[in-house]
């Protein structure tokens, strides 16, 4: 059992899809993470294990790499797409409630920045980390923040910003969301963004890679 988890776990990191994935070259003709994970369901391995022992790993692994600079972007969104390869298959039991997500994450670009990057690259990893993420997209109004609360209470909220101009947005937003909802988590990220800014604008945490966001919801905070 732990022989599959661990190979859909490098399947992961590694970026392998599927048998008839090219990438990487050293793995062509070898099944990937969509086999693999098709075997152990039938194999009897829970659809949870598979997600925490495999997917989750894998992902986390991957993740590590990136905070320190031994893998780039697209080696990332590689990696992701073999990530969702296998969550076609899961889909079904998070539906039947098989499997448990850890809680729901809503980001959004604020409002004036169309720059996605950063925003899919948190996306990615937390989705990988086994939370449901509700992406509003760029440009993200206020409003938009507040109705996605209101349809998913007690979700935490990420926001993303890539311009100094749009920065302003961020605090308006938060700043609403706070006063209309004071028990919600804002977490701010993006090129620009610090500490002291997050200080500033009364934000709740700011995270400068979305790995660390990871392991501090990981230690339950």
């Amino acid at each position: 059992m732990q022989d599959i988890l661990q190979r859909i776990a490098v399947c992961i990191e590694r970026g392998k899809a599927s048998l008839k994935s090219l990438y990487p070259p050293d793995m062509k003709g070898q099944e990937g993470v969509a086999e693999l994970t098709e075997k152990a369901l039938k194999k009897g391995i829970s659809a949870q294990e598979v997600l925490n022992k495999g997917l989750i790993f894998g992902m986390h692994s991957i993740g590590e790499k990136f905070s320190r600079g031994d893998v780039f972007i697209p080696d990332l969104l590689i990696a992701a797409q073999a990530m969702n390869a296998a969550m076609e298959l899961l889909r079904p039991r998070f539906e039947s409630g098989e499997i448990h997500h850890k809680g729901t994450f809503i980001i959004g670009t604020v409002s004036g920045d169309l720059h996605d990057i950063g925003k899919n690259i948190v996306k990615i990893v937390m989705e990988g980390a086994g939370w449901e993420v509700i992406d509003l997209g760029t440009d993200t109004s206020t409003e938009s923040f507040i109705k996605a609360i209101k349809n998913s209470p007690g979700a935490l909220v990420g926001m993303s910003a890539l311009l100094t101009t749009t920065m302003l947005n961020m605090e308006k937003s938060v700043r609403d969301i706070h006063v209309k909802y004071p028990y919600i988590k804002v977490i701010i990220g993006g090129a620009p963004i610090t500490e002291n800014f997050r200080k500033d604008i009364g934000a709740d945490l700011y995270f400068p890679d979305p790995n660390k966001l990871v392991e501090y919801l990981k230690a339950g905070n």
